[in-house]
């Protein structure tokens, strides 16, 4: 690691390093409050010699003092000294209880011995100090005296005790500081011993070793599990680009042979692969070319509870001969078909591995520009690594924080072994703090993007930003972003100057009108189809749409109110690359499928059977109906 990725770590795990702070000093805090308080009182006692007649003799009646105060210190313990004591002021303690009270120091070169004596109590402490002082000058000077002949030093107090004001423990600012700086250390510790034991693929140097490319990384998004499809929500958002960015780099896979079949995988569940695939197919059917999107997961499909189609009929459908597949492909929106899952065999692996799904594959590439075939993930199942052997190209998803290196290492081994090596890999759901996305294009992009939301309106500058070319961007106060005031709109004409014939005609009215007269032509104006009901009536006359009826029996769908979007069989509308409205953007801010013409055929099995009577025929586009893909 280097000093770039400490720094990281340490922003990374700043709120965990706080935390450990946090508890440190709350320790110190406990362990003062908790802890009962000493005091400490003192006496100071001078040592000297008895007699000094001359100079001489008081020189070395001083050096004789100097020498023996060391060997003093070990008497204001003894029993000598701490019996009397008792005694004297009437403590419940034994001596050596007492003698754990006291201590004692002398000073270098000093003819000094001070007397210390710790309590809970202040004022006790004090009493037993002195008492401690005056017991121990005269056992000293008693141990001094041979035989009848006075003490040849004589020790006197100089400094009684005092009642202290202040305890000695706890010390509060120690404690403090001790739980702080321990809290700090542990902190880092700990957010530095998580990342080096952190296994996960966190950005492009976890590829590194193994060779494979990132074509993007994909932004955690909170608005999926509600909006799937990133051009749904917001089509300008992070997210948004970062599938537009990974359909750029997937034109330079391979310039000589660009790939047309495109797998998408993972190593386990829960990376996004269907999400990815899903987005994938939106972002090649937004820059006009035609998609068709399979979902040959056939353990654990969602793609279609996703979309709102119908999964009743679908791959496995096609590939049991059943129908063709132009029957059972459903309109998602423009350029963009969806072939579901259909029933779940009970053998997935055995019915990919067929001819006939491989040839339904082939099938359907060859009429489309690029097939996206979202599949199982590789480490549970083979059934990924077997769609891998059919597929020009192979993606794999991680998501990062959570996908391990063992796992992205166990997933390229297992296209290894069947000859096939990913051309890149799809970095989902990252994070600013969790992975290595400080330098990405989302980081930046919010101070870049337009100045419109997903519905068309405007957006309002944040710290001088998003402004217009001029530099100024009108507000509602009728001020500009700088603070220039600019011209309010006009107000809009009285509803009485808009009557009469001479009134202007609206823009509803005349698209009214016009489709009017071209129904009375025979034509159908594009606004008013709409993708029929893939659901089967639950009774007669039920669910809109077209149904598959014999001929004589087919009935028309009823048309959509201009301006709106959606897919009525889903009840929700689709995004992005699937704007279902030839209004103007700002008079039709949804995003909906685009209404092309859907015929409704009937389902003829491949063996001349007929179809069961509740198979529904899931809406066709046309331009699948081509004899190749668009050039």
């Amino acid at each position: 690691m280097e000093l770039r990725d400490y720094l990281r770590v340490l922003r990374k795990g700043w709120a965990v390093i706080l935390a450990f702070v946090i508890v440190g000093i709350g320790l110190g805090v406990g362990l003062t409050v908790t802890t009962t308080k000493v005091y400490k009182a003192s006496a100071q006692v001078f040592v000297s010699s008895s007699a000094a007649l001359t100079t001489q003799e008081a020189q070395s009646g001083n050096n004789f003092a100097l020498s023996r105060v060391q060997s003093y210190i070990s008497i204001a313990t003894a029993p000598a000294v701490t019996g009397p004591v008792i005694k004297a002021l009437g403590l419940h303690l034994t001596s050596q209880q007492l003698a754990d009270k006291i201590s004692a120091d002398a000073p270098v070169n000093k003819v000094l011995i001070n007397l210390h004596v710790s309590d809970h109590d202040p004022a006790r402490a004090a009493r037993i100090a002195n008492a401690v002082a005056s017991q121990f000058d005269v056992v000293v000077e008693a141990t001094e005296q041979t035989g009848t002949s006075p003490s040849i030093v004589k020790l006197s107090v100089i400094h009684p005790a005092t009642v202290p004001s202040a305890p000695i423990s706890p010390d509060k600012l120690l404690n403090i500081g001790l739980g702080l700086v321990l809290g700090l250390l542990i902190g880092i510790g700990f957010a530095v011993g998580r990342e080096v034991l952190d296994t996960t693929v966190k950005g492009p140097r976890d590829f590194e070793e193994l060779g494979v490319p990132i074509l993007g990384n994909v932004p955690l998004d909170k608005r999926t599990s509600k909006t799937p499809i990133a051009f749904r929500g917001d089509p300008h958002s992070a997210r948004s680009e970062a599938y537009r960015q990974i359909r750029t780099n997937l034109q330079f896979v391979d310039v000589d042979n660009p790939p047309r079949i495109i797998a998408v995988t993972s190593a386990i569940p829960g990376e996004g692969k269907s999400t990815s695939a899903i987005n994938l197919a939106a972002a090649l059917a937004e820059a006009g070319a035609r998609v068709c999107l399979i979902e040959a997961d056939l353990r654990r499909p969602s793609i279609a509870r996703v979309l709102g189609l119908v999964g009743d009929v679908g791959f496995t459908t096609v590939v049991i001969g059943k129908a063709p597949v132009e029957t059972v492909l459903q309109n998602a929106g423009r350029n963009l078909a969806v072939l579901t899952s259909g029933p779940i065999p009970p053998n997935p692996s055995e019915l990919l591995l067929s001819k006939h799904a491989k040839q339904v594959i082939f099938d359907i590439a060859a009429k489309v520009d690029f097939t996206i075939i979202d599949t199982p993930p590789l480490l549970p199942v083979t059934d990924g690594a077997e769609i891998a052997t059919i597929a020009d190209a192979t993606i794999l998803v991680h998501r990062a924080s959570k996908t391990t290196r063992d796992q992205v290492f166990r997933s390229v081994e297992a296209l290894a072994k069947v000859g096939k090596k990913p051309v890149g890999v799809i970095l989902n759901m990252v994070t600013r703090t969790g992975g290595r996305y400080d330098y990405e294009y989302g980081y930046y992009y919010e101070a870049y993007r337009p100045n419109t939301d997903s519905k068309g309106k405007t957006r309002k500058p944040e710290d001088g930003q998003g402004h217009s070319e001029a530099g100024l961007y009108p507000t509602d106060d009728g001020t500009s972003a700088p603070g220039l005031p600019v011209t309010p709109p006009p107000p809009p004409p009285p509803v009485e100057e808009l009557a009469g014939p001479d009134a202007p005609e609206s823009q509803a009215a005349r698209g009214g009108r016009r489709r009017k007269q071209k129904a009375r032509r025979g034509d159908r104006d594009p606004v008013d189809q709409v993708v029929p009901s893939n659901l089967p009536p639950t009774a007669a006359g039920a669910g809109p749409g077209a149904y598959a009826l014999p001929p004589q029996q087919q009935h028309s769908t009823p048309p959509r109110q201009p301006g709106t979007a959606g897919n009525p069989a889903s009840g929700a509308p689709l995004g992005g690359p699937f704007a279902g409205s030839t209004l103007p953007p700002a008079q039709n801010p949804g995003f909906g499928p685009v209404p092309v013409p859907v015929v409704t055929q009937q389902t003829t099995p491949t063996n001349g059977a007929e179809p069961p009577a509740d198979n529904p025929v899931p809406p066709t586009p046309l331009w699948f109906r081509s004899d190749g893909p668009q050039s």
